[in-house]
């Protein structure tokens, strides 16, 4: 019979072999900028900054996040509702109470973000406070406890670090490779690794935010289940998750490095989205989900 641990072992060996993945992927890239520009710094200093990013995005993810969504720490007087149902649904869960915050924003939305049980913290803006009854609260918050739970919230912090890093050496180095960088143009082996070098500038931001999305979107549909699990109650997340994303409106302070953690897409303009949009988007469609939830037994 599945529990809410039933994926925790087999997620925690998929963060870490993701994180080896992106972490050789980055060195890969790190290396093919330092043969074309005939400069083993850039390798060096890729691995040394990489190393550092990670140690650095796994002891300080939660504030870094914290910070740049705008959220204050949550009082029970001020929030009884919210501090009520989380320490709840923590107990039952068999997890540590998370630092609380809510996020002052009308447009519903919440996030989970830390390192462990031990380190984790949960946001809810004050749009999702005021349209949420109870039980659509608590599988919201289920939802994110489930992240803690199945430590997503290191994975998803990781990678916004990792991705960024990708994406800054990619345009330094097609900055350098179009304003007379590089000492290997002149033989045949000089000219091949600068258009392999080129290639992989453009294709490695891409490559990066596919890996991104392709692990936030399988997340959130097992965070989904695993809240219903917890809660008993699938109906509560899935009307939760309707009055969402029925609002048109994202949220005002975000940022697409951010943009995964939030339950829902908090970058929508209300639009319909386009092929392209959907391939980059950082959620499953809200129905998909919906439907999901509904079919649960």
């Amino acid at each position: 019979m599945a529990t809410l641990y039933t994926h925790q072992d087999q997620n925690v060996h998929k963060t870490w072999f993701l994180m080896t993945a992106f972490f050789v992927f980055v060195i890969l890239v790190t290396w093919v900028f330092s043969q074309v520009m005939q400069n083993p710094v850039i390798l060096y200093g890729g691995v040394l900054f990489a190393v550092g990013m990670n140690i650095w995005s796994y002891w300080y993810s939660d504030s870094l996040v914290i910070k740049m969504s705008g959220a204050k720490p949550a009082s029970r007087e001020q929030y009884f509702d919210l501090w009520n149902a989380v320490e709840n649904l923590s107990i039952t869960a068999g997890l540590p109470m998370p630092a609380l915050y809510v996020i002052d924003d009308p447009s519903p939305n919440a996030f989970a973000t830390g390192r462990d049980k031990e380190h984790s913290a949960v946001a809810a803006t004050t749009g999702l406070l005021a349209i949420l009854n109870k039980t659509e609260l608590e599988g919201v918050i289920a939802h994110e406890l489930s992240h803690i739970g199945n430590r997503d919230t290191l994975l998803g912090t990781a990678v916004v670090v990792l991705v960024g890093f990708v994406a800054i050496i990619s345009d330094m180095f097609l900055r350098m490779s179009f304003h007379g960088g590089g000492n290997n143009r002149d033989n045949r082996l000089g000219a091949i690794l600068l258009i392999v070098g080129i290639v992989l500038a453009i294709l490695a931001p891409i490559i990066a935010q596919l890996i991104k999305l392709a692990i936030s979107r399988k997340r959130e549909f097992l965070a989904d289940a695993s809240g219903a699990l917890l809660t008993r109650y699938p109906e509560g997340l899935a009307s939760a998750l309707e009055k969402i994303s029925a609002y048109p409106t994202g949220l005002q302070r975000v940022s697409t490095a951010t943009a995964h953690l939030y339950i829902s897409n908090p970058l929508k303009d209300g639009k319909a989205m386009s092929f392209m949009s959907k391939l980059f988007a950082t959620h499953p469609e809200a129905s998909e989900r919906i439907a999901v939830l509904r079919g649960m037994k």
